[in-house]
């Protein structure tokens, strides 16, 4: 509707929402620490809040699944999913969100996927790894700037949605945190093809539990973890990332077996790794198809469910 003057009532061109380009699925939190945190834990309540949502958010989308305990929902990317499930888990949700999923079309007969418009700035002696990992996930390079007196290059990728999730980690990562990047949406370009979104595998806990640093100066050899002494773990969650291809099962709640001539941990405590802190949308994009997220007011978790 537009408000005009009914001398010359000339109203303006509707506004056209734009369509979702990514999905999530957001179900009932059937960990084994279910409940422990939350208030607001049903399926009900889940659907509540997302019909309330659908009120205001006009780019959200949501659909019934086959699965009564597991709702659909489609946004504008997965930063406009996220800032969704953060403002539930600050009211009180408790939630089990699956693997992204971007939405595919088909245009004149041929497989399109969604593409985000990337500028990256970094000091121009970490622009080789990074070229190097936008290539890898099928980017392809528009226009990179010629170096500035501060030693800054300004880099413009397109690179498929699908491929944009971790690419903010790494990002930090490879350059020490002195990179910027922004992403926009470009649109529909044909498949670019498949690619290895992560090269290494996951530390799994094998038992239900409380975190020793016992267990965890054993693990933390096998490469990088989430946990910190004293964290309640479950079977089969995702404890670390291994430091190469593959799961590897590891016991961090070994407790260290005591005689008259060791303590119970003076011993370890000096040479714990401290755990790598992970936001909820680090969370998201780090898992693939077949893991989990688990989000409660108290914790941020992921995990493989149990066979």
């Amino acid at each position: 509707d537009t408000l005009v003057d009914p001398n010359n009532p000339q109203p303006l061109e509707p506004i056209s929402v734009e369509k979702p380009t990514m999905s999530i699925a957001i179900g009932v939190n059937k960990s084994p620490f279910a409940g422990k945190s939350g208030k607001l834990l049903t399926s009900r309540n889940i659907k509540d809040r997302l019909a309330k949502e659908l009120q205001t958010n006009v780019a959200l989308q949501v659909k019934e699944t086959s699965d009564s305990d597991t709702i659909q929902v489609f946004g504008r990317g997965l930063l406009h999913l996220t800032v969704l499930i953060e403002t539930m888990r600050r009211e009180g949700f408790e939630v089990m969100i699956g693997c992204p999923q971007v939405l595919e079309q088909t245009i004149n007969g041929q497989r399109h996927e969604p593409f985000e418009l990337v500028d990256v700035e970094l000091p121009e002696e970490y622009s080789g790894s990074v070229i190097d990992m936008l290539g890898m996930r099928k980017g392809q390079m528009l226009e990179m700037g010629s170096v500035s007196p501060e030693g800054i290059v300004s880099l413009q990728y397109e690179v498929p949605s699908r491929a944009m999730a971790g690419v903010k980690s790494r990002l930090m990562s490879a350059t020490r945190g002195l990179a910027v990047m922004t992403t926009t949406f470009a649109g529909y370009r044909p498949y670019a093809g498949d690619f290895d979104k992560r090269e290494k595998g996951n530390l799994l806990s094998t038992e239900k539990g409380t975190v020793t640093s016992h267990g965890l100066m054993k693990a933390q050899d096998r490469g990088s973890l989430f946990s910190a002494p004293g964290d309640e773990v479950y079977e089969n969650q995702i404890v670390g990332i291994h430091q190469r291809p593959g799961d590897l099962k590891v016991n961090i709640c070994r407790q260290k077996q005591l005689t008259n001539m060791r303590s119970a941990g003076k011993d370890d405590n000096t040479n714990v790794t401290p755990a790598v802190e992970l936001t909820l949308e680090d969370a998201v994009e780090y898992i693939e198809e077949g893991e989990f997220v688990e989000v409660t007011p108290a914790a941020i978790r992921m995990g493989k469910p149990g066979k």
